[in-house]
C-alpha cells in the first residue's frame, strides 16, 4: 500500500512531494506531533486526493490542522462528487480532533480554485498570516549528463567546484549512522550539529532543535535520508542533509563553519549530491527555496536573509525558473478561535 500511495504522491507533486511522504509522517510522529491522513478513489478504486496532516497547537489559539505541500490531487479525470467528500472527510477529521482551522498548500492556483470551489457554504478560506515553507523551490534537471549539467552553470560556480578539488575538500556521505553506533558515528552527528549552531548565529536564522535532527536520522529510513559532509585537513567544515525520494533528491538543510570558507565546500557538497543522485535514478535535484521577485503579482527585493543563498543556488540553474507555489490558505473552521489567533499575530508581528 506504501508504494502506490508513494507512487501517487510523486506523479501528482510538482516538487515530488516528499512533505507528503509516510517517511515525514512517520518522523513527525516519532517527533512527537499528531498526525493524520485523509484519502479518497475514484469508482476504479484508485486514489484521488490525500492528505497528511500534522496537528500543530499554539498558546491561547490552540489547535490547527497543517497539510504540508498538499493536499495532493489528481486533476486528470477528476471526479467532483468524490473530492467534495474527500474535503468533508478533512473537515470532519479536523473538527473532531479540536482543529480551529486547516492550513493548505495548494501546488497552484488552479488546485486551491478546486477545493475553494468544492467546499461545503458556511466554511471560508483566508490566507495565511504565514508560508510554512518556501513560495519559490529551484529544481535542476538532472536526468542530463553531467557535462551537460556542469555546462548549464554558472561559470563562477564551476570555477568554486574545481577550486574546491584542487584545494583537496573532500565529501563523504554517511547514512544509517546512528543505528551503527560507535565513536565514528557519534562524531558526525556532533560535528553536524556543531555547524548547524555556528549557521545559526552567523546567518541570524532559527535552527531546528538538536533533538528534531536526531530524530529525523532516528527514524528515516538511510537510503532516504542522507548525510554529506565535507572535510579540510581532517577537519568537518560543511555538512547537508539529503531526502532521496522517488525520483527527486531534496536538499533540506545545510550548515557550514566560519572557518575555512574560502576552499568553496559548500559548491563541491552540491555538485557530490547531484552526481549522487544521477547515479541513483533520480531525475530532478530540488535545491529549496529561494527567493526572487517574480512570486505572482507581488513586488519585493530578495530580502537580506534569502539574498546570498538565492544567489548561491541559482548559480547551479541561472537559466531555470523557480517553481512557484500560492503559499498558505486557511480554511476557516472556527471563525472566534481563529480571528483570535490572527489578532495574536498582528501584536505579535508589532513587538
Amino acid at each position: 500500500m506504501e508504494n502506490i500511495l508513494h507512487d501517487f504522491i510523486q506523479a501528482n507533486s510538482p516538487d515530488g512531494g516528499f512533505l507528503q511522504s509516510e517517511y515525514w509522517k512517520k518522523f513527525q510522529a516519532e517527533w512527537g506531533s499528531e498526525t493524520h491522513s485523509v484519502s479518497s478513489s475514484d469508482d476504479g478504486g484508485k486514489l484521488s486526493a490525500y492528505a497528511s496532516i500534522i496537528t500543530h497547537t499554539l498558546p491561547v489559539a490552540g489547535k490547527y490542522f497543517y497539510v504540508p505541500r498538499g493536499p495532493v490531487v489528481k486533476i486528470f479525470n477528476f471526479q467532483f462528487s468524490i473530492f467534495k467528500q474527500f474535503l468533508n472527510d478533512l473537515i470532519f477529521n479536523a473538527k473532531k480532533n479540536d482543529a480551529g482551522w486547516i492550513r493548505i498548500e495548494p501546488n497552484s492556483g488552479e488546485e486551491f480554485e478546486l477545493i475553494r470551489n468544492n467546499l461545503p457554504e458556511n466554511i471560508r478560506t483566508k490566507k495565511s498570516a504565514v508560508d510554512m515553507q518556501p513560495r519559490e523551490i529551484l529544481i535542476l534537471d538532472i536526468s542530463k549528463s553531467e557535462k551537460e549539467i556542469l555546462a548549464g552553470m554558472k561559470q563562477k560556480t564551476r570555477y568554486n567546484i574545481k577550486l574546491s578539488q584542487k584545494r583537496g575538500v573532500s565529501v563523504k556521505v554517511i547514512s544509517n549512522f546512528l543505528r551503527r553506533g560507535g565513536p565514528i558515528s557519534k562524531q558526525y552527528i556532533e560535528e553536524f550539529l556543531r555547524l548547524v549552531k555556528i549557521t545559526s548565529e552567523r546567518d541570524k536564522i532559527t535552527a531546528h532543535p538538536e533533538s528534531y535532527y536526531r530524530k529525523m536520522f532516528e527514524s528515516i529510513p538511510s537510503d532516504v535520508l542522507k548525510l554529506y559532509v565535507a572535510e579540510y585537513e581532517g577537519k568537518i567544515i560543511s555538512a547537508n542533509l539529503m531526502f532521496f525520494f522517488g525520483k527527486t533528491a531534496t536538499y533540506l538543510h545545510g550548515a557550514s563553519d566560519n572557518m575555512h570558507r574560502n576552499v568553496m565546500a559548500p559548491y563541491l557538497l552540491q555538485w557530490q549530491q547531484i552526481s549522487d543522485a544521477k547515479k541513483a535514478g533520480c531525475m530532478r535535484y530540488d535545491l529549496g527555496g529561494v527567493k526572487t521577485n517574480k512570486i505572482s503579482n507581488f513586488k519585493f527585493q530578495i530580502s537580506n536573509s534569502w539574498s546570498g543563498i538565492t544567489k548561491f543556488k541559482t548559480g547551479f540553474a541561472p537559466n531555470v525558473e523557480p517553481l512557484r507555489f500560492p503559499g498558505c490558505y486557511d480554511i476557516i473552521l472556527k471563525p472566534a478561535r481563529y480571528n483570535l489567533y490572527r489578532t495574536l499575530q498582528k501584536i505579535k508581528r508589532i513587538f
